[in-house]
């Protein structure tokens, strides 16, 4: 590690040693650690079994996230690069020391996203609380946001299921050779499941060990009838369960990639290409009230025409959730906060008139 200290002229350190004084008053980042500290983290703090005094808290992790994701920060590493060297975050942290990128990973993960629903459902009930939001009115708006997969590396459901069902066709006659060739016999009814062939597999496999079977390999070695059965049928066992653990990665859905198994095939808008070509992405629905977006859900749905239910289902069940969530604003704190997001307010409707005044 090199020391650049030895170069460095004389510095005189000047007061104030607190950061707190020298952040503006309408800046977002007290409101942002305002609301998080009105809020309930317990089921939070439940995800987080060891929570040490000399490290920053889960309520400070959340707060350094929203902050950062308000100021396009979305980079692990940039995150812990804002945590060293802007006093923001630094106000943030209350003197303690900054994480790394690797437990602000571990921390959305592994603490953040089981509950994350639960703390948005919270933030949306807060705004009601403070007479910023009346959830009488909710303004619904989606877009198709392109995943990072690659688009050529796909699973069609109808292409498996396709592919299964020829497999299943050729099962009785591999069956009735292991009957006629080898005298194994399994009882299958009229479809035959994963459970038959693994059974008939451990039969094979207690004929060889009980007549010293020895497999053959190679080009000039004639391999024996059990043997050949034994690697079809082991053959057909893998395909199977592939086919199996595809139909299961569905989930409902007509497609998914390969690379990012969560992401569907679906048309874009952006379609470079003038062909329609299908491409890995997500179906984004979001819904807002007075420039607040109150709930957000993320589907697979490739048109936007079977968004609506599910997303106000996902909705009531947010507003069951965060009736749990216990918020307790003292009179003055509540007129603080009120008092911030109005102020904050008023100085992004500023900011958006000079920009069109400057274009």
């Amino acid at each position: 590690m090199k020391d650049y200290t030895s170069l460095e002229q004389p510095y005189q350190l000047v007061l104030p040693l607190n950061v707190e004084v020298q952040i503006p008053k309408d800046d977002p980042v007290r409101l942002v650690r305002c609301c998080i500290g009105e809020m309930n983290l317990s089921t939070l703090y439940q995800h987080c079994h060891h929570v040490n005094r000399n490290q920053a808290s889960p309520a400070q992790m959340l707060a350094i996230l929203t902050y950062a994701y308000a100021r396009s920060i979305f980079s692990t590493r940039k995150i812990e690069e804002a945590c060293r060297s802007n006093i923001k975050f630094m106000y943030i942290l209350e003197g303690k020391p900054a994480p790394d990128h690797a437990a602000i990973s571990r921390f959305i993960t592994k603490r953040l996203r089981p509950c994350i629903k639960e703390i948005f459902a919270q933030m949306g009930e807060l705004l009601e609380r403070l007479g910023v939001v009346s959830f009488q009115d909710i303004f619904i708006d989606g877009t198709k946001i392109e995943s990072f997969a690659s688009k050529y590396k796909f699973v069609w459901k109808k292409s498996v299921e396709k592919r299964r069902e020829k497999l299943l066709a050729k099962l009785p006659a591999l069956f009735a050779k292991a009957e006629t060739e080898l005298g194994i016999r399994v009882s299958h009814g009229k479809n035959i499941r994963l459970r038959h062939l693994k059974r008939l597999r451990r039969k094979l496999r207690r004929k060889i060990l009980e007549d010293d079977i020895a497999f053959v390999h190679g080009s000039g070695k004639r391999k024996t009838p059990i043997q050949r059965v034994y690697e079809e049928l082991d053959g057909c066992i893998a395909r199977l369960k592939g086919y199996v653990a595809d139909l299961h990665e569905m989930r409902g859905r007509s497609s998914f990639a390969k690379t990012d198994k969560d992401a569907t095939f679906m048309r874009m808008k952006e379609d470079a290409m003038k062909n329609g070509q299908l491409k890995p992405a997500y179906n984004v629905q979001h819904g807002s009230d007075s420039e607040f977006i109150l709930w957000a859900s993320v589907g697979p749905q490739t048109t936007d025409t079977n968004t609506l239910i599910p997303f106000l289902q996902e909705h009531r069940r947010g507003r069951r959730i965060r009736k749990r969530g216990e918020l307790h604003l003292h009179r003055g704190q509540r007129h603080e906060v009120v008092h911030q997001a109005h102020e904050l307010r008023e100085k992004q409707d500023t900011e958006m008139e000079e920009r069109h005044r400057a274009i």
